[in-house]
């Protein structure tokens, strides 16, 4: 190339980046900036058939969102497993990739684009990683023909500053996505609050399950009857039994609540019922129990399936003659307080087996209420979320927004612990996160965590006695478990589950896509596990999911077969 080849070729360059960098700067549509920067590097450089390929969040694969000079079919067609020929490399290695000929490289797919199309005479291929913090986000790809004066490593070079600022107008394209998504989560939270008829309790959600409760508590607040909240641990029982309270006219009175489970079943009873002084050991004074200190007011029994047999007999008494009589006295006491019980068990079978009175159970069971499961409250567990990370923003000083997909993931898992696992799980992803965002790689790790905790095999969608508990469209809920954040065949696949590059033999192959069960740690996976973490660059995350592992199983493989992964 002569003195003024280069010089011509010089202006070209800092032309494409000055109208790159201008556009950039007048749109607000990643879209019209991408496709007029591939139009810039075509029309002034002949880098041809640009496209921009993007992970697309339902399958994982690489798909091409921008693009020059493609047709409507070769942007359809251009679809790649993360690995799979030049283009999925790039994206799994973050390297550059240069085939001078496509026709001499066998992993040049030609899918996209075929070869009839092209010109007939040696083409190039350049492929270049998207990156935000070090983590490739796309594909940025380009044709051009072979015979030309112009060297391969100019083309580099400018493709390398072309792909970084490609980088930012999809970074700050992110962030106007996920602070619009902010302020809209703001306004549908305070949309709810103003709308539910719980929201003013503290009850959040708007799903249809969960009004159905609400509105059975209200019905019943006015009046003087005993009610039993049926739900699993963790849906919000004393929730409910404080929103029964403060709409009844009791609202002035003492609420007091007892954990019947929490309580030693020797301390029990004194307080309940309270004791005189010299009852027992150490009753040195006279103590009022928790039946008189809610006089006038309620009495919220928790996990009342854990009372034993005397105190229930004692129980019975105080609703049927409205008195109580303290440990060691012998005046009845008369007290005006309603009772509002709550269970996980199922009482019916506790009756069955002699553990629960059959007559405490009938006065007891007069308005049975059922707290629907988390899983059972459709479009909840965004609002939840949502409600969750405002809380912790306040309380640790963030100001932290979840990202794209992470929503999803949530909405997906089966939430054995219910409302309380996922204030916990939002509170940790705020404390663990090092960024403004909540990624979904966050959540996923999390999540997997979470699942490590919970008992296998235990459904997750039964009421108190294993009874199915119906969802809101009426089906029974899926159970919980590893299964809960099983991808579908097609993001297993580009997850990595069926690795790229597969090898035969894989021991952590499965028929059933997703996170593979409690299995022995054998000596013949110590390979297929360095190949995981090389191929990922010592992420263990990403390495653990391509193995269909949780990241704890994987760590524990490392550390009982010794592997070094510094």
């Amino acid at each position: 190339m002569s003195v003024s080849d280069t010089a011509i070729s010089l202006e070209s360059e800092l032309l494409v980046v000055q109208q790159a960098a201008r556009i950039i700067s007048r749109s607000d549509d990643p879209e019209g900036a991408i496709q007029g920067i591939l139009r810039l590097l075509s029309q002034l450089l002949g880098l041809n058939r640009g496209r921009v390929l993007l992970v697309d969040p339902r399958t994982g694969a690489l798909g091409i969102r921008y693009a020059y000079g493609l047709t409507a079919d070769e942007r359809a067609r251009g679809r790649y497993a993360v690995g799979e020929g030049i283009t999925g490399r790039v994206f799994q290695t973050g390297q550059v990739e240069l085939v001078q000929d496509i026709d001499s490289e066998p992993d040049y797919l030609t899918r996209a684009v075929s070869r009839g199309v092209l010109p007939q005479e040696p083409v190039a291929f350049i492929a270049l990683p998207i990156q935000q913090h070090e983590q490739s986000i796309g594909v940025l790809a380009v044709h051009r023909l072979r015979q030309r004066e112009r060297p391969f490593q100019r083309d580099v070079a400018l493709l390398q500053v072309i792909a970084t600022l490609i980088a930012q107008v999809l970074r700050v394209n992110d962030l106007v996505a996920e602070r619009t998504a902010q302020l809209l989560s703001e306004n549908r939270l305070l949309k709810n609050r103003m709308e539910s008829r719980g929201a003013s309790y503290g009850i959040i959600g708007q799903s249809p399950a969960l009004h159905q409760a609400i509105n059975q508590t209200l019905q019943v607040a006015a009046t003087k009857t005993t009610v039993l909240l049926l739900g699993e641990s963790g849906t919000g029982k004393e929730r409910f039994a404080r929103m029964q309270h403060v709409a009844s006219k009791r609202a002035d009175g003492p609420f007091v609540s007892v954990n019947c489970a929490a309580i030693p079943a020797n301390l029990l009873e004194s307080e309940l019922f309270g004791h005189e002084k010299g009852a027992f050991t150490g009753a040195q004074g006279v103590k009022k129990g928790r039946m008189e200190l809610a006089d006038g007011g309620t009495l919220f029994l928790d996990e009342i399936g854990d009372l034993d047999l005397e105190l229930q007999a004692k129980l019975l008494r105080v609703l049927e003659y409205k008195v109580v009589q303290r440990v060691g006295g012998t005046r009845d006491i008369p007290v005006d307080v309603r009772i509002v019980a709550a269970t996980h068990q199922n009482l019916q079978e506790a009756v069955n087996d002699g553990r629960f009175r059959l007559d405490l159970f009938y006065r007891l069971n007069v308005f049975p209420i059922r707290l629907p499961p988390l899983r059972a409250r459709t479009g909840d567990v965004p609002i939840l979320a949502r409600h969750f990370l405002h809380a912790a923003n306040q309380e640790y000083g963030r100001n932290q927004v979840f990202g794209t997909g992470a929503l999803e993931l949530l909405e997906r898992f089966g939430w054995p612990g219910n409302i309380r696992q996922l204030e916990n799980l939002v509170k940790r992803a705020v404390l663990m996160s090092t960024e403004s965002v909540i990624r979904r790689e966050l959540i996923q790790e999390i999540l997997a965590e979470e699942e490590g905790i919970c008992q296998p095999g235990v459904a997750a969608g039964t009421e108190p006695g294993g009874l199915p508990i119906a969802a809101a469209g009426g089906e029974a809920a899926p159970p919980a478990g590893p299964s809960a954040l099983a991808p579908a065949p097609a993001q297993a696949t580009a997850m990595g589950l069926a690795a790229a590059g597969g090898v035969s033999g894989n021991p952590f192959d499965s028929s059933e896509p997703g996170l593979r069960p409690y299995a022995r740690v054998r000596h013949d996976e110590r390979a297929h596990i360095e190949q995981a973490l090389q191929r990922h660059h010592g992420n263990k995350t990403r390495a653990a999911l391509s193995l269909g592992l949780t990241p704890r199983q994987l760590r524990y493989r490392i550390v009982k077969l010794g592997i070094t992964t510094d």
